[in-house]
């Protein structure tokens, strides 16, 4: 299996650019991982139309026959160890892509959520977009160690 990571935009933050830099690598111990950074909707004249312009882009960022997971704030809430179930079973499900999406400030475009097969949240609470990708990388490591039957998520 091979997991992508679809973003709008590079990730400005150094710090947040050493630690997914740091998480990938880990990561890249258990499973192969892609980061497909995509072009961000700041070029269009509003709102409305940049949301729309991202939303292409994610989408297109991803593989055709990924099954697609989109972070959304209303979107389902797992435990680490229910993630670390999930991608157990995306495994034994055949599944040869698993692309995340995390849209832009400004959220993401309909389109982009009406093409998930999972929704999910990180938490109840707000993380600016650059930030929810650390977590995200943090949370899929986390699984892969659960699985692995690793030290980490003592």
């Amino acid at each position: 299996m091979r997991l992508e990571l679809v973003f709008p935009g590079k990730t400005r933050e150094a710090y947040l650019k050493k630690g997914m830099d740091d998480f990938c690598e880990r990561l890249s111990h258990h499973v192969r991982i892609d980061i497909k950074i995509v072009k961000d909707g700041s070029a269009a004249k509003d709102e409305a139309r940049a949301v729309l312009l991202e939303g292409e882009q994610l989408l297109a960022g991803c593989s055709r026959s990924a099954y697609l997971v989109v972070l959304d704030p209303g979107g389902r809430q797992l435990s680490s160890e229910e993630l670390a179930r999930s991608v157990a079973d995306w495994e034994m499900q055949g599944r040869q892509v698993v692309s995340f999406v995390i849209g832009g400030a400004a959220g993401p475009s309909p389109a982009v959520p009406a093409r998930a097969d999972l929704l999910l949240s990180l938490s109840r609470m707000t993380f600016t977009h650059e930030m929810a990708r650390l977590i995200l990388l943090e949370q899929l490591y986390r699984a892969y160690s659960i699985k692995a039957g690793t030290k980490y998520h003592k």
